[in-house]
């Protein structure tokens, strides 16, 4: 048999997965790690805990499997996108904390770049809106704030990256700095049609370029892990930021193939081949996981707030003591009886794009019960996710394609059959899960497999894929409709708090 070893780098645990040469999983590790708030709108992770943590289910999940090092052909990393890390060259330390990508310190940086007028720009060349979502702004906060950094790294001492260069550069013992065209293209510095670091966009967020990794097709020879770590050397052949990844790993490989990953927020991504698709209906353009130095192109809506709402159930509201409840308690009622929960915790991402929005509960009456909550906060998470997808079928029209004909979704919410079968209804169209729905650790096993030759192409990868199970629409058209007008309407609510 042929392993290869994932590590799937996430926002609340490092995770880490063994795969045979078909894509099954044979084994798996996890640990969870502190998420740090400082202050409201800040959120931070420390990274020395991070590789710690990716580091141990690594070698747990290769003793789980009962194989070494050897046994593993090729090793793939996917991330959490947008997370910035800084760190001296010399100790190989972080100067400050990871700033997560949910973290909004930089939005004072972001409104003055709108001022300037750089909208238009950063859209053309990034693909991106200007949000403090990127890691830009964040980079530039640590070099603003953190004492000496702007000299350090003007003196070529510091290294920036996001997550997948931070675990490479550890991983490698100092000797690699890199990242793939996925993640570079999350910062706002990377012009996607170049595939290159932007001058002008550099410049205007006065980031020395001196601190920036080298940029490579998201499979490719990014090294080798040191000894040391995993008990002999495993040439690392792929890295994508996790929902490129996920898209990879669905086989969605042509231009109108649809993702959704339904994790702490949510993320649908639609390729559209090696045409950079502009949206006019509040998307962004981003890079998709590349196998070759041909530049690939997907439009992403992201969702802030998806299962972690589930979270704000259990921790916050305390109407569950564990996720898992919360089907059980759904189900208890018919419907969520008029109640609609917009959980715009840190605002609203995509098709909204509003940063000032907050969370809100409309439509309570006295027969309203937790269980009608509860079923509205899952509901929710389809609410969110049809809007994107209505947003991204409106922009493939107006680009010349047909709309969205199926979606097929992973992430850890997708396991819940109830809100499968309400987004299916929503939408309209099948909704599809694959009998692997770890796609964003197998995409980054297959770019891995791809670059070293284990795969002979993407033809081959879509073989692989298997759907196992097909949620199809079975609620009249004219009611999904009347829902979403509903869910509007709750949205413009919130917007006006």
């Amino acid at each position: 048999m042929t392993y290869l070893l994932a590590l799937d780098q996430g926002t609340s645990s490092s995770r880490s997965i063994v795969f045979d040469g078909q894509g099954h999983i044979v084994a798996m590790a996890q640990r969870e790690f502190r998420q740090i708030f400082p202050q409201p709108g800040w959120v931070e992770h420390d990274a020395m805990e991070i590789w710690h943590s990716q580091l141990a289910t690594a070698r747990e999940v290769l003793a789980k499997a009962g194989l070494k090092a050897g046994d593993i052909h090729a090793l793939g990393i996917t991330n959490q996108r947008e997370t910035t890390v800084v760190w001296n060259r010399r100790t190989g330390l972080p100067v400050y904390h990871a700033i997560v990508w949910q973290d909004r310190r930089a939005e004072p940086t972001c409104a003055a770049l709108r001022e300037q007028g750089l909208t238009p720009v950063v859209q053309r060349k990034t693909g991106l809106v200007i949000d403090a979502y990127f890691s830009g702004t964040k980079l530039k906060w640590i070099l603003d704030n953190v004492t000496g950094a702007r000299e350090q790294a003007a003196r070529g001492e510091l290294a920036f990256g996001t997550i997948d260069s931070w675990l490479v550069w550890q991983l490698t013992n100092g000797q690699v700095h890199a990242t793939d065209v996925s993640n570079a293209s999350r910062t706002m510095l990377f012009n996607v049609h170049q595939n290159a670091w932007d001058a002008e966009l550099l410049q205007a967020l006065d980031i020395p370029p001196e601190v920036l990794p080298a940029v490579h097709p998201s499979a490719h020879d990014f090294g080798r892990v040191a000894a040391e770590h995993l008990g002999g050397e495993i040439e690392i052949g792929g890295i994508a930021g996790d929902q490129q990844s996920a898209l990879f790993g669905q086989a969605c490989f042509k231009a109108g193939m649809a993702k959704n990953t339904y994790g702490t927020g949510c993320f649908m991504l639609m390729h559209t081949g090696a045409q950079f698709q502009s949206s006019g209906n509040g998307l962004i353009t981003t890079s998709a996981a590349q196998a070759s130095r041909t530049p690939e192109f997907a439009l992403e809506g992201s969702v802030f707030i998806g299962g972690a709402v589930v979270q704000w159930l259990r921790d916050g509201l305390q109407a569950i003591k564990g996720s898992g409840e919360v089907q059980g308690l759904a189900e208890s009622v018919p419907d969520a009886g008029g109640v609609m929960f917009v959980p715009a915790f840190t605002g609203l991402g995509a098709p909204y794009w509003n940063a000032e929005a907050r969370g809100a509960i409309v439509g309570l009456t006295r027969g309203s019960t937790v269980a009608h909550i509860a079923r509205a906060a899952l509901e929710s998470i389809a609410f969110q996710s049809a809007a994107l997808l209505q947003a991204m079928s409106r922009d493939a029209v107006a680009a010349g394609g047909a709309p969205v004909s199926e979606l097929r979704v992973d992430g850890g919410a997708c396991v819940n059959n109830l809100l499968m079968q309400f987004q299916a209804d929503l939408l309209g169209i099948p909704v599809v899960r694959p009998k692997v729905i770890e796609t964003t650790a197998l995409g980054a096993a297959y770019l891995a497999g791809l670059a070293t030759g284990l795969y002979g192409n993407l033809d081959e990868l879509s073989r692989h894929w298997q759907a196992e199970r097909v949620f199809h629409p079975t609620m009249p058209r004219e009611r999904a409709q009347e829902l979403m007008a509903q869910w509007e309407r709750a949205v413009r609510q919130t917007a006006a708090l």
